[in-house]
């Protein structure tokens, strides 16, 4: 059976489930595996960018932001800003309280801080930020998405897994954990052989 839509998705998990009592909690089963996809998964295809006007020192990432790729202002020349942690960019306040064309960031929550805080006279910058977005949740109106089409097994055993508290004495639990490790590290590794990196570094921690 092809798995492209929701539907189907749920459709097969109903299947290798064979649990009639389950069939109300397969879309939580789904939710949970997109989470853990979401906190571990970094695929270029997650890979977005979002324009905004920075005039101020505290900006908001997008609602889907993960993990922040680069930070640029769209100045002429096009400046990259350079990541600090909290604590340094907190020292270079310290050191200096100027104001004008932003050099430096950092994440303060949901918000981007930058310095020096742009001038407040002028009319702020455009930043372009490149980050990894969250994986778009299936549902019954978004019935795909990209890791769906490229990877429809990891979704469903993913989900199969998130089953196992009501599937304790399933024999089949050993191997579906083994086949969904294996075609997530198959995943990493058509990734960045299509990045064009010869050397992979699996991310153990995302497996586990």
């Amino acid at each position: 059976m092809a798995i492209t839509t929701y539907a189907e998705l749920q459709s097969s998990i109903a299947d290798w489930l064979n649990r009639t009592d389950l069939t109300s909690v397969i879309p939580d089963f789904i939710a949970l595996a997109e989470a853990e996809l979401t906190r571990t998964l970094r695929h270029r295809k997650q890979i977005t960018r979002s324009t905004a006007t920075i005039d101020s020192e505290y900006s908001a990432t997008p609602a889907d932001w993960m993990q922040t790729v680069s930070f640029i202002l769209e100045t002429n020349p096009v400046k990259a800003l350079e990541y600090v942690t909290n604590e340094a960019l907190n020292e270079l306040k310290a050191m200096s309280s100027t104001v004008g064309e932003p050099t430096h960031f950092t994440h303060v929550g949901t918000e981007i801080q930058v310095y020096p805080a742009p001038d407040s006279t002028g009319s702020g910058y455009t930043g372009e930020l490149v980050y990894y977005a969250q994986i778009p949740a299936l549902t019954d109106s978004n019935t795909t998405n990209w890791l769906l089409t490229l990877a429809p097994d990891i979704y469903l055993y993913g989900a199969l897994l998130q089953s196992t508290p009501y599937l304790v004495d399933d024999q089949r639990l050993p191997t579906i954990a083994a086949i969904y490790q294996k075609l997530v590290e198959d995943l990493y590794v058509s990734d960045q052989r299509t990045r064009g990196q010869t050397s992979v570094r699996m991310r153990a921690a995302a497996l586990q």
